[in-house]
Order: C-alpha cells, then structure tokens, then sequence
C-alpha cells in the first residue's frame, strides 16, 4: 500500500520558518520526482516546488529564494523548507510522488495545514 504523509505544519508568525516533510512508503522513492503543492481556502490547488530524481529542482516565483525543496532518498522523504513565511503562505500543504517511467503514476498525501499569522 502506498502511503505519503505529511507532517510538519502548524501556526507560525509572519517571517518565521517551517520545514515540512513528506514520507513515502511502498514505493521505489527514489524513481520518483516529488512536488509540493498548496491549496488556500477557497482556491485550487497550485504548485509550489518540484525536484526530480537526480536532485534539480524548480519554483513558482512566489517561492524563489524562500523556500527550498530537498529529498533524501535513503529516508523515502522530500522536504520543505520554508523560511521568511507570509500571510499569504497559509494553506494546506500536500506532497506528491509521480513516477518517472510508465505507467507513471501519481500518489498524494493528506495535506499538512500551515498557518502564517500574527
């Protein structure tokens, strides 16, 4: 059973950090690219960062040079490191797995609730 989870969310004032991370079981990590993703209250669901298998990684512009997406395949784990978090940034948080060769399928995880207030 393939399994992503979440963890890490949580309330955080304006210019703190968080890290998020995802876990993935019954899957080969490591043949995947992983992406997170952000769904506000009321909006879709929107992309946020992805990194491939052989660690290059990519940004929405609203992300660039605050938050960082990492992966540590010996943990089965991506990562979000989100630092100088906005107001803006509140949302629930959810990871994905797509594998990089067919049939490529897609796994999510629950979401992880992040909340940027003062």
């Amino acid at each position: 059973q393939v399994q992503l989870v979440e963890s890490g969310g949580g309330l955080v004032q304006p210019g703190e950090s968080l890290r998020l991370s995802c876990a993935a079981s019954g899957i080969i990590f490591s043949n995947h690219t992983e992406y997170w993703y952000l769904q506000a209250p009321g909006r879709q669901r929107e992309w946020v960062a992805t990194i491939t298998r052989d660690g290059k990684t990519a940004y929405v512009e609203a992300a660039k040079g605050r938050f960082t997406i990492s992966r540590d395949n010996a943990k089965n784990t991506v990562y979000l490191q989100m630092n100088s978090l906005k107001p803006e940034d509140t949302a629930v948080y959810y990871c994905r797995a797509r594998e990089t060769i067919p049939p490529r399928r897609d796994y999510w995880g629950q979401g992880t609730q992040v909340t940027v207030s003062s």
